[in-house]
Formats: structure tokens, sequence, C-alpha cells
């Protein structure tokens, strides 16, 4: 651990060696799989090779961990902790305390991959992450044409004792075909993790035309493995185009950029709409889509129930059990819901993780998290929180497991990721760097003109 201020320390860009990329790539496995491993019949660890992955990578960062991130980080354990004993009714304590010390575990190893990120040189990442997202893409080839799918299914099977998912009726009826799973429990799991990997690629890369091939991806990503998680690839651009990649544009050009990809949006909406997803779409406006609901409008609805009852700290983490009967009747009163559709267990219906933050702590505490969460991030060197919390929410929409490691992977690597897109390149510049501005950083790297560090 050390004290290096932030200007040196958002300088450092050695690069990493081919361990630190196998690790990286192992954590990635664990978020794309999501494989846990049970520790005892009810408490699971998750993302079990990411969790492997992240203290590995955490041990080879000690020495980069700053005094200032864990005083940071603290201040989030201390609320975290607070927060299991607001909630009423404490039988659901050890519940809630699980729920904890799985988010801790999450937040820590994401941190592991974040400063491992910020180590690695800029093509590096870019690389790293365009060869997953070739890896996906081709293994769902493979699994659709070439004969892969018995060979994934005969994993599935057997890595996914919880839930493995085996409507491919459904499938047929929604998209025409089976939907491939690539080694995941789901067709879903394969299109967040490539729409997570795209956009981190985009997000570092230096390619003049990296958006045109962005949108290429979404575009072949839905012909390979349709889903509407990908669509939320073109949303993304949104905050991404007006925070990050586009910061020095004029605003009426960053406007005719915004108006641009709305109608960008509408179109490919409209096109889908009535060709790979016309299926879906029916069912969505039939009232009959089981899944949309659950996703996204059903865990809204329990959230604005649950804060207008719990405004003070919610149900606490994982207590999903204590509102069973309040979700059932959310859920019943909504035009939206069919009393046809049965489910087993109640965090089985509220999968957006995006939502169960404000489930799980409230209005109050809800609020308080959010500026503990941002206040760490800050001493981390982050600049653009807005964009980072966009960014969470949006993929929120597809993935629920609020205290997984999937959830804060999202956070910290589009963290990480901005930091490393502020870098700017010297290779054009041609006077002589004076050496006084450079105080410890590696050669090669201008800081920025606000006082931070630049690539």
């Amino acid at each position: 651990m050390n004290d290096m201020t932030a200007p040196e320390w958002l300088l450092r860009e050695r690069g990493i060696n081919r361990v630190d990329l196998s690790l990286l790539f192992l954590y990635m496995l664990g978020i794309y799989t999501g494989f846990a491993i049970q520790f005892t019949p009810t408490v699971p660890m998750p993302s079990a090779l990411a969790g492997v992955a992240g203290l590995a990578l955490l041990w080879r960062r000690r020495m980069s961990i700053e005094t200032v991130h864990v005083k940071a980080f603290t201040g989030i354990v201390a609320v975290l902790l607070l927060s299991i004993f607001l909630p009423p009714d404490l039988g659901f304590l050890l519940k809630r305390f699980t729920g904890f010390v799985q988010l801790t575990y999450s937040l820590i190893i994401g941190y592991a991959v974040f400063l491992t990120m910020l180590e690695a040189r800029r093509g590096q990442l870019a690389r790293f992450f365009l060869v997953i997202c070739a890896v996906i893409f081709v293994g769902c080839i493979l699994e659709d044409y070439a004969g892969l799918r018995p060979i994934s299914d005969w994993v599935r099977g057997r890595a996914f004792t919880d839930f493995v998912y085996e409507a491919d009726l459904r499938d047929e009826l929604l998209y025409g075909r089976i939907r491939p799973k690539f080694f995941t429990s789901e067709p879903s799991a394969v299109t967040f993790g490539f729409t997570l990997f795209a956009f981190i690629w985009l997000m570092v890369s230096r390619w003049r035309f990296k958006i045109l091939a962005y949108l290429a991806m979404m575009g072949a990503g839905i012909v390979i493995m349709p889903g509407p998680t990908l669509l939320l690839m073109l949303l993304m651009l949104v905050p991404y185009q007006f925070l990050i990649g586009k910061s020095w544009t004029p605003t009426m050009v960053r406007f005719a950029a915004l108006g641009t990809l709305a109608g960008a949006f509408v179109f490919i909406f409209l096109i889908l709409g009535s060709s790979a997803f016309s299926n879906r779409v029916n069912q969505y406006a039939e009232g009959a889509d089981a899944s949309s609901f659950y996703r996204v409008q059903g865990p809204a609805l329990v959230a604005m129930d649950v804060m207008e009852k719990y405004p003070l700290a919610g149900i606490g983490l994982t207590s999903e059990a204590y509102i069973d009967d309040e979700v059932l009747n959310v859920y019943r009163e909504s035009g939206e819901f069919d009393p046809r559709w049965k489910y087993d267990n109640t965090f089985e219906v509220l999968t957006n993780y995006f939502w169960l933050h404000w489930i799980y702590f409230g209005a109050i505490m809800g609020v308080v998290v959010l500026v503990a969460m941002s206040r760490w991030l800050k001493s981390l060197g982050v600049q653009s929180l807005w964009f980072c919390w966009a960014v969470w929410a949006i993929l929120g929409q597809a993935s629920g497991s609020y205290v997984g490691p999937k959830t804060w992977a999202v956070m910290l690597m589009t963290a990480a990721g901005t930091v490393v897109a502020r870098r700017i390149s010297i290779e054009s510049v041609s006077e002589p760097i004076e050496p006084s501005i450079w105080h410890d950083a590696q050669p090669g790297w201008l800081p920025l003109e606000d006082g931070t560090a630049a690539e």
C-alpha cells in the first residue's frame, strides 16, 4: 500500500504480463458463466471463477492499493453493515449478513480488476476484450451450426444445479430457432456478457471507426444470438457520446448526435420489431411476456411499493422472502401480470439489480449507499461518476443478483474504462516534453489540463 498522488497514479501504465491476462480472462469467464460454488445448501460463492481470479489479482496488485481507497471502502462497509440492522424483522439478520458478505466480496474482487486494468496498456485491453467478444461470437456459431450444442448442454447440466434454461420450445416460437447458450445457464447470460465486453472494448479502443464496428457487432450479435439485451448496446451509446467519447464536441453537435442516435434507436427497434423480435414484441404487446415483466416492470413496481412502506432502509440485502406476499399482491394489481404465471421463489421474479438496490435499501439508505459508493469511485480517480452510474443502471435492466460479482464488474470495469479512456497518446507530439511535468510517471503519457492524467 502506498500514498501515490492521484495524478501520478493515473499516469501509471506499465502493461501487464501473461499471468495477469490469464487471471483477467478467468475473471471474465466467471462473470460470463456465473458458475457458483455452494459453501452450504443455502450459502453460495457466486461467480466462483471470478472470485478465485479476483483474489489472485488483488494479491498481485497489493502494492497499488492506496490508503485513500481503503478509507473510502471502509465507509462503504460501515454503511452496508448498518443497513442490515435497520430493516424490520431481525429474524432475517443472518440472511442479510450473508448478502453483506457476498456484496463486499464482489466489490473487493472488482477493485482488483480495476487496478489491473489501469496497469494494462490501452492497446492490451482493447485486444483482450475484442478477443473475448470474438470467442463468444464464434462459439455461438459453432453451437448453432457445428455440433457444439450437445457438449455445451452436457457441461451446463453439470455446472449449474440451481437453474438451467430449458425453454427451447419458447425460443423456437419467439425466435424461430434455439438460441445459443455457449456454456452458460441461459441465453441472456450470453447476450449480457457480449454486450458488456463489447462496450468496454468501445471505451478503451483508439480505432477511428470503432463506433461503426461496435454497431456492426451489435447487428451480428442479433443475428447469431438474438435477445433484447443486445439493444442496450445502442442505448449505452447515449451516455458514452455525451460524457466520455465526445466530451470535446460543441454542445450543438452533441445534441445533433443525440437526435441521430434516438432516431437510429427507433428505426432499429421498428426494423427488429418486425423481423428478428417480431414474435417477442407481439407477445409483449399482448401481455404474455413473463420474462420482460419480471425483468423490468415488475421489479420497478415492487421497488416503489417498498420505498413507500419501508423508506428508511428497505427490506435488507437478499431478504426477498420477507415480502413474498407483498410482491404477489403488487403483481396481481398490475394489469400487465398474468395470474397464470407461476414461480417458486420471489428472487426469481425480481431480476433487475437497479431496482433491487432500492428494494434492499429503501429510499433513504439507498441514497446513502450511492453516495458512499460514489465517494469510493472518486477516490479511485474516476471522473465521470454520472456515466458509470448510467451504464450500471442501463445494464441493470437485463440482470439481477445485486450482491453478485457480475453487477459490480459492470461498475468497476466501466470505471476503469473511464480512466483509461482519458489517456491521450503523444506519438504525434513533436516538441520534447519538459521532464518536470512528469512527476514519477512512465514516459509516453501527458497530464490533462485539469491536472489529472491522460494517455
